[in-house]
Order: structure tokens, then C-alpha cells, then sequence
């Protein structure tokens, strides 16, 4: 319960404001609040308190003693209040730019180019939240949402990111000539995905190879890894498998590489209010994936 001689917290503003600056002016600025404002939230804080906090000279304020005293009390209760919302609810939204994006992505995709953002904004903080399932765009919490689907997201704006085609990875030593082999391992299926083994299968001519069956999984990075160690055959998207491949730790063992229409798109909402650099990591993130497109092109 909220005493009920607390002052309202836009006197302890104008008063805390006015008193560090001994300026009405310069509070007024500070605040964004006019003159007028700051001097008569002072005055009724002081009809208030029943004490004068300020002494008016001709050439600026001064502080009372009841004033001197009376500052440090109010900043210690400002900045305690100011800490226990931050550690509630998070920084402000302006003090850092948040991106949701799926863990595949961010791990295979965005973690290798963001160096290169930073480096180019070394004045931007960037906070990354990841997601496995499409959720729905949180305004609130998010600025910017990287998800998976085919680009139909109502009330948002989405650009496209990736052109991805599918096709087997394996580990470098698993036994496996021809497509028809693969009724012997373990297919491996990532959740969410709707082009799967199911199209690959059919592109590449194979009877015989159950697509439903094997092991399902919520990201492709689990999935990577059961393949690296040999539990199974992933279907690897081309945008998320390039690190394993250049590693060594898995490889293509078909030609047969087969594109999809599903793709990842950068999320944004329609019109209403944009965190301020906003515009500036979807500038960057589209010139990546277009950077990243031409090798297959």
C-alpha cells in the first residue's frame, strides 16, 4: 500500500531534475517538460512538504537546507525504483535492438555474420532470443523476428533470407553408395519443416524407403550432431548445413540436390513504431543474404 503522503513521483522528477541542475530551465529541458511545468510541480511539492526546498535568487536557485537534505532522499528512492523495474521487466526497449530467430539459424546462419554487423556498428547493442517453433510476433518483446515458412505472415512485413535446397547429410565414413542405401540408416526429421524426406525421396527415384519413419527432432542442430556421431541420415537445408560441410564433420553423399519453397524470412510489423536501428540491421541482414545467395546461383 502506497503511503498516502507520498508526493506523486512528476513533483520528485521536477524537484530531483531542478535541484541537481539548480535550474528550472535546464530541468525543463531534461525532462522535456516546459518551465512553467518544472516551477509548478516544484511549488506544490513544497505546499506539500510545507517546506521551501529552493531559495529564488536573481541569478538561479539555490537549495534550502531542507532541500539539501531532502535530494539525496530522492535520488536514492529514483535510482531504486529505476533498478527494480529493470530487474523485473529488462532494460528499456531503446537500449538494445532484439532479434528472435530459430536456434538453427542462429547457430548455423546468423552467429558466423554477426561479427561483421558488430563491426560495422560498433556502437549497436543486439539482443538475440531464440525460438524453436514459430510463435506469434510479440511487439512488446521483439523488434525483429527471423522465423520459417513460406513468407505469409498477416500484419507483418517479411523479406526473404534464404533459398534453400535439401539434401542428404551424412557422416563421412557411413556406408552409403546410392539413394536406395538409405533404407538401412536412420532418417532423421526436423519438426516444423514441411518439405522433408518426403520430396527428396520422390526426386531422387527411390522405392522402398519408408519417409515417415526414423527419429524426430526439434532442431536441426540435434539432428546435425545424432548424424555426425552416426545415429542417422539428416535432410540438411543448404543455408544451415554449410558449417558441417566445410568442417568435415558431415557430408553430401548424393549429387541430387533438391530446391524448396520454404525458406527463412526476417519479420517485421506493419507500420507502427520501430525501435531506432531497426532499419539498420535489416539493411545489413538482407545484404547477407543476398551475399550468401550468390555462390548458388
Amino acid at each position: 500500500m502506497v503511503p498516502a503522503d507520498l508526493p506523486p513521483l512528476t513533483w520528485l522528477r521536477a524537484f530531483e531534475a531542478a535541484a541537481r541542475t539548480l535550474s528550472f530551465t535546464h530541468a525543463a529541458a531534461e525532462l522535456h517538460l516546459t518551465q512553467a511545468a518544472i516551477s509548478k510541480h516544484v511549488k506544490a511539492l513544497e505546499h506539500h512538504l510545507r517546506q521551501p526546498l529552493f531559495l529564488r535568487r536573481p541569478r538561479g536557485l539555490e537549495l534550502t537546507k531542507s532541500g539539501a537534505a531532502y535530494l539525496p532522499k530522492v535520488q536514492d528512492a529514483l535510482q531504486r525504483l529505476a533498478i527494480g523495474t529493470r530487474e523485473v521487466f529488462g532494460e528499456r526497449r531503446n537500449a538494445a535492438l532484439t532479434v528472435r530467430c530459430a536456434v538453427s539459424f542462429a547457430t548455423n546462419w546468423l552467429m558466423p555474420r554477426l561479427p561483421d554487423f558488430l563491426n560495422r556498428h560498433p556502437g549497436k547493442t543486439v539482443r538475440i532470443l531464440s525460438s524453436v517453433w514459430n510463435e506469434p510476433f510479440d511487439t512488446e518483446d521483439i523488434d525483429l523476428d527471423i522465423q520459417y515458412g513460406t513468407g505469409d505472415w498477416p500484419g507483418c512485413n517479411s523479406h526473404r533470407l534464404t533459398w534453400d535446397t535439401i539434401t542428404p547429410l551424412c557422416a563421412p565414413d557411413c556406408p552409403m553408395r546410392v539413394p536406395g542405401d538409405l533404407r538401412h540408416h536412420r532418417l532423421l526429421h526436423v519438426l516444423g519443416y514441411h518439405e522433408g524426406w518426403g520430396l527428396w525421396l520422390k526426386a531422387a527415384g527411390v522405392a522402398g524407403v519408408d519417409a515417415g519413419s526414423g527419429l524426430h527432432l526439434d532442431t536441426s542442430v540435434t539432428a546435425f550432431e545424432l548424424a555426425a556421431q552416426r545415429a542417422g541420415v539428416a535432410l540438411g537445408r543448404s543455408s544451415l548445413a554449410a558449417h558441417a560441410l566445410v568442417s568435415g564433420r558431415l557430408i553430401a553423399p548424393f549429387a541430387l540436390a533438391v530446391p524448396i519453397d520454404e525458406a527463412f524470412h526476417l519479420v517485421e510489423p506493419a507500420g507502427g513504431p520501430r525501435h531506432p536501428d531497426a532499419a539498420i540491421f535489416s539493411d545489413w541482414l538482407i545484404r547477407a543474404a543476398v551475399l550468401a545467395r550468390r555462390p548458388q546461383e
